[in-house]
């Protein structure tokens, strides 16, 4: 397994209801992309395989030299490039057909410059697809996210870069709900110890690996008090939906 940020692994068990909840973009942008790709953070690979027979080109890029030579072993067909972001360094301007980038931008320092980035690299009448979540859901504070955003100041952001943004949201049906209220006294039960509100006082950076651990506990604390509602929790769970304000994450569309 490789490391770039927070893991939410489609091999560990308690992450479960997480893994679906990040497949299901892929699985949506699945039936609208085509032609030339370029996936912005494609991480560990998750939606490769997903989109690989809807398109006639992939370029992914990513932080990790290690794993983006995985990927290309393992999609020799595809690109995989090795890349801090932003820029899109030597990326063509006006090239691509989509872009995808999807839990990626909430860790990026300069947000704007990404935005402007991902625009340039696509074709005129292109579309970029990105998510991130919604701040109003998490739990406490993720030390891997430099920021969080509303619904509305992530529409005005992108806005400044795309002649239409398309703003949605991706949500979870009675069971995910259950499960996030689970997941939610499982962090109440680590957090009451922090009594000095560290995790908002200190370097984000010093937090991150305390963050891990305790993110771990979580999942695993509601895997244990109720495996059967962690383990049955599926990608037709979640759904894409208009109301953006009340999703665990944004479904945002921008069109060159």
């Amino acid at each position: 397994m490789y490391k770039t940020t927070e893991i939410a692994s489609s091999e560990i068990a308690s992450d479960n209801p997480i893994h679906q909840r990040l497949l299901f973009p892929y699985l949506h942008v699945s039936h609208l992309v085509s032609g030339d790709v370029l996936e912005i953070g494609c991480g560990t690979g998750r939606g490769v395989g997903v989109l690989a027979p809807q398109v006639s080109k992939y370029t992914g890029v990513d932080k990790n030299t290690e794993l983006m030579q995985e990927l290309s072993k393992n999609y020799p067909s595809f690109t995989f490039i090795d890349m801090f972001l932003p820029p899109l360094k030597d990326l063509p301007s006006n090239h691509y057909d989509f872009v995808v980038t999807f839990q990626v931008i909430e860790h990026i320092e300069n947000d704007d410059f990404f935005l402007q980035e991902a625009a340039r690299v696509l074709k005129p009448g292109g579309k970029l697809y990105l998510t991130t979540v919604n701040r109003k859901f998490s739990l406490t504070r993720n030390p891997w996210h430099v920021r969080e955003y509303d619904a509305n100041g992530l529409q005005k952001l992108m806005e400044k870069h795309f002649s239409s943004v398309i703003t949605e949201g991706i949500h979870g049906n009675a069971k995910v709900m259950d499960y996030y209220e689970e997941n939610k006294k499982s962090v109440q039960k680590i957090t009451q110890f922090d009594i000095l509100n560290l995790q908002y006082r200190l370097p984000r950076t010093w937090l991150q690996v305390p963050y891990d651990i305790a993110n771990r506990m979580s999942r695993l604390i509601v895997s244990k008090a109720n495996n059967q509602l962690v383990d049955s929790i599926q990608v037709d769970d979640y759904s894409l939906n208009q109301t953006p304000d009340t999703s665990f994450d944004f479904f945002y569309t921008g069109i060159k």
